[in-house]
Order: C-alpha cells, then structure tokens, then sequence
C-alpha cells in the first residue's frame, strides 16, 4: 500500500511538474518518490534486477541519467532522457497495457477510432517480453 501511494504522488509530481512548465522541484519530488514507489512495490532486489539486466543497461543509463539530470537542475532535458529511458524500459509492458485499456468502454471505443487505431496497434504489437 505505501509503495501504490508512493509511486502514484511519484506520477502526480511528475506530471504536476511538467504542466507548470518543467518546474524543477516539483519533477525531481516527483523522480525520488516514483524510485521509491517502484522499490517498496516489487522489491528492493527485483528492482535492482529489473533496472540493471544485461539487455536493459542503455535504457536503465538514459532513465536514471534523466533523473539525474533533473535533480541537478536541468528539467527539459532530465525529462526528455527519462522518457527515452522509460519506453525502452517498459516496452515489453505496452502490449499488455494495450490489451487491457482496448477493454475499458470508454477507452475501448478511443482507440479504435481510425486515426488512433493505427498508432496504438503500432504501439502494442511489441514482441519483447520483460
């Protein structure tokens, strides 16, 4: 439960820092309590692994580069990095995430609309599992 909480301030901080136009504070809060969040849920050791696999080192080097960066000062950049690193971490997840919001009604409908259809099929057909 701490770490959902965590990691959901992490998002919120985040994605607060990025509307007000990269504030430093607020994305590096945002950077520290995601970490944290990401560690309390699957594990100290599991996040270790999961962050430094042979085949994940350049998306691990640009995620936390990006996190450092944001920490030194530098947020439109930090950010750019951070978000590189994250797709190429998280890609073998985008599938199943994919699969799962095509079930929302809502969702559903949106993203089988013709222009956006394309664009997430694109998206989720990614065969590299974690």
């Amino acid at each position: 439960e701490i770490g959902m909480g965590l990691t959901g301030f992490g998002v919120f901080f985040l994605f607060f820092g990025m509307i007000l136009f990269f504030d430093k504070a607020l994305l590096a809060i945002g950077n520290v309590l995601f970490v944290a969040g990401l560690s309390f849920v699957i594990g100290l050791e599991r996040t270790f692994r999961f962050f430094f696999q042979k085949h994940k080192m350049k998306a691990t080097g640009f995620f936390l580069g990006g996190v450092l960066i944001v920490l030194i000062g530098w947020p439109l950049i930090g950010m750019v990095l951070e978000i590189y690193g994250f797709f190429l971490l998280f890609r073998g997840f985008f599938p199943v995430v994919v699969g799962f919001i095509r079930r929302v009604p809502v969702l559903g409908y949106l993203l089988n609309l013709p222009g956006i259809s394309s664009l997430v099929d694109k998206v989720g057909e990614s065969n590299n599992m974690v």
